[in-house]
């Protein structure tokens, strides 16, 4: 893929790009399960692995659902498909540490130094804004605009929710570079678009597309700034 123009706006992935995902999933279900008394019983890797299916079907599936409901339909499903009883307290303490999940340590520092460059900041996230905004208050004040899927009625990896922001940010792809951790998502997305985008490889074992290069592989978010540097942007 070709480098092109400096981008007038960086978009990002959050949750596992920006926002330790993966740690946050795990101790929320870890606390979902000794709620119910089955942590000695259900692996809390097991009950993940559920419901990622459900949720990634749930998403793609008209209509569109808040992420609050596909979240607590997708916990249900797998919680039920474990022998294990569900309710809504569920979905809130999952909705609500999802909430509180930090960035990884070099996350900040690296937004204010691409802020100090002069680039626009915007995320693009499968979430519904009431559930985002306690992530975005944790970045330091670096972001400039977020575009949810409930703002866009769409998920990632469709087209729609990044067109939505791409219209609503004022820029075409040629103007943008998009910067994310999850292939199956935002790589396949960027894939289809022919947009520029940089994978964040956090050597979580997700595997990259057989037939997609991104134009750079980072292991951490700080790696763009060499490379930014590297294409004469900052």
């Amino acid at each position: 893929m070709t480098t092109g123009n400096r981008p007038n706006w960086l978009t990002f992935d959050c949750y596992g790009t920006l926002i330790q995902w993966d740690e946050g999933l795990l101790a929320a279900v870890e606390a979902i399960l000794s709620r119910h008394g089955a942590r000695d019983r259900v692996e809390p890797e097991t009950l993940i692995h559920i419901y990622d299916k459900y949720e990634h079907e749930l998403e793609q599936t008209p209509p569109h659902r808040s992420f609050r409901t596909v979240a607590g339909t997708g916990l249900r499903l797998a919680m039920e498909e474990l022998g294990l009883r569900y309710d809504e307290k569920d979905i809130d303490l999952l909705t609500s540490s999802i909430s509180r999940m930090p960035p990884f340590p070099e996350v900040v520092p690296t937004l204010r130094q691409l802020k100090d460059a002069g680039f626009n900041l915007c995320i693009i996230s499968n979430t519904d804004d009431d559930i985002i905004a306690g992530n975005v208050a944790q970045m330091g004040g670096c972001i400039d605009r977020v575009i949810s899927a409930q703002q866009a009625q769409a998920y990632k990896p469709s087209a729609t929710i990044f067109n939505h922001a791409h219209r609503a940010l004022n820029v075409g792809k040629e103007d943008i570079v998009h910067i994310c951790a999850s292939p199956h998502l935002d790589l396949v997305a960027a894939r289809e678009m022919g947009m520029r985008c940089i994978w964040v490889d956090r050597n979580t074992g997700r595997k990259p597309l057989p037939d997609y290069a991104p134009m750079a592989v980072v292991p951490t978010l700080d790696g763009v700034i060499a490379q930014f540097r590297d294409h004469g942007w900052m």
